[in-house]
Parts: structure tokens; C-alpha cells; sequence
């Protein structure tokens, strides 16, 4: 095999073990924030608070309360944490170590989550355990980004990117369909199959199928980060010598860089408000099924898995107008759609509809919600891989880390704001339903900044 051979076969597993990343951590996102863990911690808080004497409402707008709470400390530390250490790992040149160290935080506390048991008494433990997991998982996510421009070449890295995210839905999807046909226990049986939950190993009673969310998203890491670990390599010597003093300076420069750039300014602005109104839908969606409307588990797996079969396809045919008409238009596209979408969820209960009676035991909630789930997800993935379009249009060609170095501050630096503003709305309107209502704000702010985005983008020289 010849040299030129032998470096092309090193790069094409490099790029595999990249993009393992995303397979790996998914259903983190997948089961445990979205559709298992955090509604069975919403339906266990709100229990407990019944328990203590608290009316349904106040029960339900409580449980909502403090799992928003949770993310938004997550999301704020997530914001200091991940600028300072990577600027600290770019003028260093070392980004490995940062991404072993998350890793350890992440399985043992995903791990931990298996302690959530039904009665309450492990509710306070298993926030703090699930928001560092979630701090773990999001900061190892800044560290994988940043060696993504080292893969190939600017138009190889959209490429690389793309697919590793759409690896990361099918993983999402595949640890769902694992979760449900063999452990999740509502009713006492598995999803569909009618098994006893982990074959007969775990207690129903006792919630230990919905409980091995936890262990599952732990041993899938392990497991599947395998590749990551020993095909993504880094040069052991630093690109760049320099401590904190000089990490500092550096992150100074950039920010000073952008602040001249009107187009680029603007785009970051806007996708910190939008991208930050879509994790709020992306953290609460299954909160808000199983609170508001009284959803089982049963009925949250369907809503995965529709959602994330609609991301893979909508994602794609984005990807298609992207090209034809510019990311510009895909990404407004979106964003009215998931302004409609909020609406809809904020204007729906189990008994109405934007104040229409509805009969009792309607399923038109029901049917409604499902859609909602399929754009949420269609629209979350369009929105992504336009708003990564656009960001190449900002890009120097000289200093692609730096471009993607703010697409990364851009959609953390503020990732604790939806969250927060949910939990606020919440308590202070003592409903579930409406703590809703900031999201659309932040939706409506995103396309208001973007007037000021040149569709062409503002390439630096």
C-alpha cells in the first residue's frame, strides 16, 4: 500500500470514528431528555407534589418547574464552561483529553438515572445526576466539533457533518425501538411485543424497565464511542503554545471580529434566539405530553419515532432547497413553522382547542400532537443543516475553526434561556400549558434578526 493509499485509508476511519459521536450520544437526547427519562421524572415530580397536598394544576406547573430549572442551570454552565475551555483547547491544540474526561462524567452519572425510583425520594439526586450528565454530553459536543474542520476540505466538511447527524437520528431512533420493545414497562409489559420488561429480569412494579434508560444510554456510549476513541486521532505535539492568559486574548479577537461584521452579527444573534426556542421544544415536548395532556410512555414512543423518521426525510429534502433557493429561505421556512407549532401547543388541553370545547375523550389532542411531534422533528433537523449552510457562507477560508467556533458559541451561549423562561412563565401562570408562551417570543426574535442577514453571506478575505 502506498503512502498517499495508506494516509487516504487513516482519514476515511478517522472520519467513521467522528461521526460516531453522534450515534453515541443520541439517545441521551433521544431517551433521556425528550422521550423517557424526562417524562417519567415529570410524571413522578408531579406525583409527589399531589402527595404533599398541592392541587393538580400547581402539582403539574411544579413538576415542569423544577425540570426546567435543571436545564437552564445545565445550560447556563454548559454556556461559561464551553467558551472559556474551548478557547482554552484552540490555542492549545488539545481537545482529547477534554472529550475523555466528559465522557467519564457522562456514563457514571447517565448510570445514576437507574436510581430515579417511583416514590420521589431519589427526585432531587437524579436532576442534579441527569444535568451534569447533560453538562458532560454538551461539552464533549464542543470539543468533537472543533476537529470536524481537520477532516477534510470546506466542501468535504459539510458533507462529513451531515452525515454524521443523520447517523446520529438513525441511532436515536434504533435505541428507542430497544428501549420500548424490551424494557419500557407501562402496563407491566414492553411497547407492542408484550414482553416482560428486560426479559423478565426487572420489576414492573418498581419502574426498573423505564429506569434502565439510564444504564442503556451509558452502555451505548461505551460501547459505541469505542470507534471514536481509537480512529479519531490528534497530533500529541500543540498546534499553538499558550495558556489561559492567551486563550482569553484569542476568544477576545474573535468576538471583537465579529462585532465588525453586520451580516454575521445578525446571524448569530438570530440563531441563538431560534436555536434556543427549539431545544426548549426539543427538552419539554414529552414534559408537556404526559403533564398536560396525560400521555403514557406507550404513546411518547410513537411521538419519538415519528419525529425522528421526520427529521431524516425533512432534513433531506431541505438539503434540496437549500441548494436550489439558499439556506436563507429553509431557515424562515422553519421557523414559521415552529412558531405555528408552539401556538398549537400552547392553545391545546386535553378538553380544547384555542378555546373551542372539545367532546370528552377526543383524540383530535392526540392527532394533533402527533403532527406537532413530526414537524418539531422535520423542522429541528431543516433548521440545523440550513443554519451550518449559512455559516459557510460566513466563513473565511483561512480560519474555518473561528467560523465554526461561533456556530458553537452561538448555540450554547444562551442555551440556559429557554429553559429558564419556561420555568419562570410557569410558575408565576401556574399552568404547564402556558409556560410555553416564551418560546414563541424567542422563535419571533430569531426571524426579526434575520433582516439583517445577507443572503450571500459576508466572506472576510
Amino acid at each position: 500500500m502506498s503512502k498517499s493509499t495508506k494516509e487516504q485509508a487513516i482519514l476515511v476511519k478517522r472520519v467513521r470514528g467522528w461521526m460516531m459521536f453522534d450515534w453515541a450520544t443520541q439517545p441521551f437526547y433521544t431517551l433521556g431528555l425528550t422521550f423517557i427519562f424526562g417524562p417519567y421524572f415529570a410524571g413522578v415530580a408531579a406525583e409527589h407534589y399531589l402527595s404533599s397536598g398541592l392541587d393538580p394544576t400547581s402539582a403539574k406547573a411544579n413538576a415542569q418547574s423544577i425540570w426546567s430549572w435543571g436545564q437552564a442551570m445545565a445550560g447556563f454552565i454548559v454556556a461559561i464552561i464551553g467558551i472559556l475551555a474551548g478557547a482554552y483547547a484552540d490555542s492549545t491544540g488539545r481537545r482529547m483529553p477534554w472529550i475523555w474526561a466528559s465522557s467519564l462524567v457522562f456514563v457514571i452519572c447517565s448510570w445514576m438515572l437507574w436510581y430515579m425510583v417511583p416514590d420521589g425520594s431519589a427526585m432531587w439526586s437524579s436532576l442534579i445526576f441527569f444535568s451534569i450528565a447533560f453538562i458532560a454530553a454538551e461539552l464533549a459536543l464542543v470539543f468533537t466539533n472543533a476537529i470536524l474542520p481537520s477532516l477534510g476540505d470546506r466542501r468535504e466538511v459539510g458533507k462529513i457533518s451531515g452525515s454524521g447527524a443523520a447517523l446520529g437520528y438513525a441511532g436515536g431512533i434504533i435505541s428507542l425501538f430497544i428501549m420500548l420493545f424490551f424494557f419500557f414497562d407501562e402496563g407491566g409489559k414492553t411497547f407492542l411485543v408484550g414482553l416482560e420488561p428486560g426479559f423478565g429480569w426487572l420489576e414492573a412494579q418498581s419502574r426498573e424497565g423505564t429506569r434502565a434508560v439510564g444504564p442503556l444510554i451509558a452502555i451505548w456510549f461505551v460501547i459505541f464511542m469505542l470507534p471514536f476513541f481509537l480512529w479519531v486521532q490528534e497530533s500529541k505535539t500543540p498546534n499553538r503554545q499558550g495558556g489561559l492568559q492567551r486563550s482569553l486574548a484569542d476568544l477576545t479577537d474573535t468576538l471583537k471580529s465579529m462585532v465588525k461584521r453586520p451580516s454575521l452579527f445578525a446571524f448569530m444573534g438570530a440563531q441563538m434566539f431560534y436555536r434556543d426556542a427549539l431545544n426548549g421544544l426539543y427538552a419539554f415536548g414529552g414534559v408537556y405530553a404526559v403533564l398536560v395532556l396525560g400521555w403514557g410512555q406507550t404513546q411518547l414512543g410513537v411521538f419519538g419515532i415519528l419525529g425522528g423518521l421526520s427529521a431524516a426525510i425533512v432534513t433531506w429534502i431541505s438539503g434540496k432547497f437549500d441548494r436550489k433557493l439558499g439556506p436563507l429561505p429553509v431557515i424562515y421556512f422553519h421557523i414559521y413553522v415552529l412558531i405555528f407549532v408552539s401556538l398549537c401547543i400552547i392553545g391545546m388541553s386535553r378538553d380544547s382547542f384555542f378555546g373551542l370545547a372539545l367532546p370528552e375523550g377526543s383524540a383530535l389532542p392526540d392527532i394533533i400532537f402527533y403532527i406537532c411531534g413530526a414537524a418539531i422533528g422535520g423542522s429541528g433537523g431543516g433548521i440545523y443543516a440550513a443554519s451550518r449552510s449559512m455559516m459557510v457562507r460566513h466563513t473565511n477560508p483561512n480560519r474555518p475553526t473561528e467560523a465554526f467556533g461561533l456556530f458553537a458559541l452561538a448555540g450554547k451561549a444562551t442555551a440556559f434561556l429557554a429553559p429558564l423562561l419556561i420555568g419562570l412563565f410557569t410558575y408565576l401562570l401556574n399552568d404547564a400549558r402556558l409556560g410555553f408562551a416564551p418560546v414563541v417570543g424567542l422563535f419571533v426574535l430569531g426571524m426579526l434578526l434575520l433582516r439583517w442577514v445577507n443572503p450571500n453571506g459576508d466572506q472576510e478575505t
